[in-house]
């Protein structure tokens, strides 16, 4: 027999089982926490297709079919398709600002007979294709501007579309792409202008503008007067000085007549400009609670208080770590942290070793994805983010949600499996 040939028609010849085993680790243990979410006297049945978990547990069946259908694909063919995947996905986005479904505030759902698409979460493993294939041209040079240009705008379209449906949380999930430009070659200076921006929209938003832009001038003159080559810096200064106010003013303008009032409530709770435990800042507050009592050990699988009786809105979705820490306290939260920290580093640590650019690229953005997802997701169920409705990858609720990242890391699985290959 051709031991070759035998192995390139076996779908599990070469793939990394360590993420294999973490995947199905944490797909299981969400669906077991889903149960618990909503586990009470009348939903005992963990096979009750009426209930979260019983449609859980259907697009978990639908997940390991797809994720085998990967494994299966010829591996050229994801770079070859990848615009054309990238393609469908922006039409199926503009789409849906037409005949979308609004579903708690947000127009983001397409209706298929009886279920129910969100083609925002597959454009974030279309994207990754699409950047990964154009990066990964031999002929492309990241330190022409035409490239970064090019490159930038893969990303923005689809998150600005994915903004116009209202999906705030979703559209941020693309800025995380960053660190796949960086790892390709961008600036350092670029992510450090970055990070002051972000420093100052959040300042914007707790001190007076007048203050703030005071405050950027002052520092900018002190800048100047202690520097020794002076030749053009000021004009240099000058720049950053009314770049600094405009950004200032911009923030306070949409602060108070763009966002809607919640959403001001919302971001006010978070910088502790207001306590509004019974509005804007119930869901937070409630889940701290339930996190909290948790305690060390935690209380025990399906004997968790606050979880049982709906203390949490949406405990089995954007709030399903609330009831991890709750039934399985700090050291089950560790775990699963721990077991999302695995998961990244060894995407990564697999990424550094791919022969092609396509592959490396493209593990990148898959690490980055998760962990946008993953700091997001916990920093809002513990109060150190604004609410904006992003789900715990593989553990929270949502066919949507566990289809677009089986794809999104079984794609990168079969590209490591295949790693020697010419893609």
């Amino acid at each position: 027999m051709n031991t070759t040939r035998y192995k390139y028609h076996n779908p599990f010849a070469g793939i990394d089982r360590t993420l294999l085993w973490l995947y199905f680790t944490l797909v299981i243990f969400g669906w077991l926490n889903i149960y618990a979410a909503v586990y009470d006297e009348i939903h005992k049945n963990i096979f009750d297709l009426q209930t979260n978990y019983g449609r859980q547990m259907i697009w978990i069946a639908t997940s390991f079919v797809i994720a085998m259908a990967i494994l299966l694909t010829d591996v050229k063919l994801f770079n070859s398709f990848a615009f054309f995947i990238y393609g469908l996905v922006i039409v199926s986005l503009i789409l849906v600002l037409f005949v979308g479904k609004e579903i708690s505030g947000s127009k983001s759902w397409l209706q298929i007979g009886p279920i129910s698409i969100q083609p925002g979460e597959f454009a974030k493993f279309a994207t990754n294709l699409a950047l990964a294939s154009y990066l990964g041209n031999i002929k492309r040079n990241f330190s022409k501007a035409g490239v970064k240009i090019a490159a930038f705008s893969i990303i923005l379209i689809p998150a600005l579309i994915i903004l116009a449906q209202n999906e705030t949380g979703s559209a941020l999930v693309f800025l995380s792409f960053i660190l796949v430009l960086y790892r390709e070659g961008l600036s350092a200076k670029v992510l450090i202008a970055g990070a002051i921006i972000i420093a100052l929209f959040v300042l914007a938003l707790v001190l007076d503008k007048y203050i703030l832009i005071g405050l950027c001038a002052l520092i900018l003159l002190v800048y100047y007067l202690t520097r020794r080559n002076r030749k053009k810096l000021h004009w240099i200064l000058i720049g950053i000085f009314i770049a600094t106010s405009s950004i200032t003013f911009s923030v306070d303008y949409v602060f108070h007549n763009v966002l809607q009032p919640h959403q001001r409530s919302r971001i006010n709770v978070l910088l502790g400009k207001e306590t509004d435990i019974k509005g804007a800042g119930y869901n937070v507050y409630q889940s701290m609670i339930a996190i909290g009592s948790g305690g060390f050990w935690g209380k025990g699988y399906l004997k968790g208080t606050q979880t049982k009786y709906n203390y949490v809105p949406k405990q089995s979705t954007d709030f399903i770590f609330c009831t991890i820490g709750e039934e399985w306290g700090f050291v089950g939260s560790l775990i699963l942290i721990g077991l999302y920290v695995g998961l990244m580093l060894r995407i990564l640590q697999l990424a550094e070793r791919q022969r092609s650019a396509f592959s490396r690229i493209y593990g990148y953005g898959v690490a980055s994805i998760i962990f946008a997802h993953f700091a997001i997701n916990i920093g809002m169920t513990i109060g150190l983010l604004p609410v904006i409705g992003i789900p715990l990858p593989f553990v929270s609720y949502g066919g949507s949600s566990l289809l677009a990242f089986t794809i999104l890391l079984f794609i990168f699985i079969k590209l490591d499996a295949h790693r020697h290959d010419i893609i």
